[in-house]
């Protein structure tokens, strides 16, 4: 039986698997592992490059989309013409010309067209027949009523909370705290009638636009 014991141990020995140590498939493995966790590192960086160049360009152009229109908001809208003001226009947005206009009104006319940035502006003809170098912004400076003029008081008179205003648009009675906002009255070479910021001193207050 000893015999026989011996004989099956012996058997099974000689089918177990040859043992490799841990230093050698250390060995064998690592550089392969190494190469490739760097090669996946290379991978990653170059990728995150470009999700911030992406990220970069995608904000650009959003902010500048967004600013744009609101820079342009704040400057006169120009004709593209030689005088590069804004024309005068009627209620159905005709351009006024300034030899027409002139000659379909009467002294002492206050009527109102559209001026810079859309707001409603006296075209004022003066008592020799020509027209006044300066229209007058039509919106009242208390609460943003458009001010009628009142051709029996010779003054504009608010409905809404009776301010008034002098022909020249300078107050004269409150609650309006500020005169009406002035602007340039110009002809450019075809005769139209142009709009063109008031930049300079305010003659009836000397000081300088409040709309500026």
């Amino acid at each position: 039986f000893a015999v026989l014991t011996a004989a099956v141990i012996g058997s099974s020995a000689a089918f177990a698997p040859a043992p490799v140590t841990v230093h050698q498939r250390t060995s064998a493995v690592a550089p392969v592992s190494m190469s490739a966790a760097d090669g996946e590192f290379y991978i990653d960086q170059n990728r995150r490059n470009l999700m911030n160049l992406i990220l970069v360009g995608s904000a650009a152009v959003t902010i500048g989309g967004l600013a744009v229109p609101y820079v342009l908001f704040f400057l006169p809208p120009g004709s593209g013409g030689g005088g590069g003001g804004t024309p005068a226009k009627d209620a159905l947005g005709n351009e006024l010309n300034m030899k027409e206009y002139i000659a379909s009104k009467k002294a002492g006319d206050h009527s109102l067209a559209q001026g810079l940035k859309g707001d409603a502006t006296y075209l004022i003809i003066k008592d020799d027949g020509t027209l006044e170098t300066y229209g007058l912004n039509a919106v009242c400076t208390h609460l943003g009523c458009v001010v009628p003029w009142s051709a029996a008081n010779n003054k504009f008179m608010c409905p809404c909370h009776g301010s008034q205003y002098a022909p020249t648009g300078a107050v004269v009675r409150g609650p309006a705290p500020l005169p009406l906002a002035l602007a340039h009255i110009e002809e450019d070479e075809s005769g139209t009638i142009l709009f063109n910021t008031w930049s300079e001193t305010d003659f009836r207050t000397e000081g300088k636009p409040w709309w500026m």
